[in-house]
């Protein structure tokens, strides 16, 4: 058994329903298995109910995180209209979200020309993070290319996707991308046995999709969970909605791939840490850090998660790796499976206008 002392991890994918969708998650609770995953700052989507599209929509929700237990940022989300005012709300926010394909929830933009209009007025200097797929990330690329964009990727899951952005990479271009765990862990050969449990946007791809992603993770820049809970009740239903939750296994996966040989202690503080830090303008204080475990083996539950919803996609897998510790700003917040405030230590960040 060994343990680490790392740099808190910074989740740039992350959704905490609020507004809107408080019976899956809450500001509180979200934060909680935040500080129970070694996560000290997260950046928070757009498509709520309603959904954040301008500066009136993103002051609310800041109101509304303001009770976080660890930092948030939050994303305004692109519609085929608000181009302007959500440029004009951009000081607030950590980045512009668009949605070309489908997903959970309103967001979403069909059209080239609405598309088109976001890259021009969005201003520089601030990630545009896309949700596309397969063409779409050629679309996503030559856009952010035209208009001097940097152009992030959410959620790369298929063999051709990341195969395209690494040439992209090698030509220059100024586009970066995440993986989520469970395109690294989890393929469509696991559907049979998780059913609507392993319901997801974008889906289980082929285990060679997952094995692509391993072999070009050097063209990966963040590991983000994508944490995005529902009840039990729904994914049970006769309509299921797509996502799953994350942000309390993805570091004990990623410290076991690390136990396991498939990447190193210090690629993990990058792609969990300083890499999405630096991307998106997250400040990571030296005070805010999580002790780990690597080696003793130990099985993902069923249940006693500190998220709302309350499952894993991965419950009963065994891991290497486990938070010991979690401390934001020189306070200890989280230890041994306890979370151990409930004062609201977290920051919202980004304090600019918001319109």
């Amino acid at each position: 058994m060994t343990r680490h002392t790392l740099p808190g991890l910074v989740d740039v994918h992350v959704h905490l329903r609020v507004p809107g969708g408080e019976h899956k998650e809450t500001v509180a609770s979200g934060t909680a298995a935040a500080l129970a995953g070694g996560v000290t700052a997260l950046l928070a989507m757009p498509n709520t109910a309603p959904p954040i599209t301008d500066g009136a929509a993103l002051a609310d929700a800041r109101r509304r995180h303001a009770g976080a237990l660890c930092d948030v940022g939050i994303f305004l989300g692109a519609t085929d209209a608000n181009a302007a005012a959500a440029a004009e709300a951009a000081g607030g926010a950590c980045g512009l979200k668009i949605y070309v394909d489908e997903t959970y929830g309103p967001l979403r933009i069909e059209t080239l020309p609405a598309l088109a209009a976001h890259f021009a007025a969005w201003p520089r200097g601030k990630p545009i993070v896309l949700h596309a797929e397969q063409v779409a990330v050629a679309t996503a690329i030559g856009l952010g290319a035209t208009y001097g964009q940097h152009v992030h990727i959410a959620h790369v899951s298929r063999a051709e996707e990341i195969a395209l952005i690494a040439d992209a990479k090698a030509a220059g271009l100024a586009v970066t991308c995440e993986v989520a765990p469970h395109h690294l862990f989890l393929t469509a050969d696991d559907l049979p046995a998780l059913g609507s449990f392993g319901l997801m946007r974008p889906p289980l791809a082929r285990p060679a999709d997952r094995d692509a992603l391993w072999a070009h993770l050097d063209a990966v820049d963040c590991i983000a969970t994508d944490h995005a809970p529902h009840t039990r009740e729904e994914k049970l239903g006769d309509r299921p909605p797509p996502g799953v939750p994350g942000l309390e296994t993805t570091l004990p996966l990623m410290l076991t791939a690390v136990h396991d040989g498939r990447l190193t202690l210090d690629r993990l503080v990058a792609l969990t840490s300083t890499t999405p830090a630096r991307l998106f303008g997250v400040p990571t204080p030296d005070e805010s850090r999580v002790e780990v475990e690597i080696g003793p083996a130990w099985v993902l539950p069923e249940r006693g998660y500190h998220t709302r919803a309350d499952w894993s996609p991965f419950a009963g897998m065994t891991v290497r790796g486990r938070v010991r510790t979690t401390t934001l700003r020189g306070a200890e917040v989280f230890r041994d499976g306890e979370v151990r405030t409930a004062e609201p230590r977290g920051r919202v960040l980004f304090g600019g206008a918001a319109g």
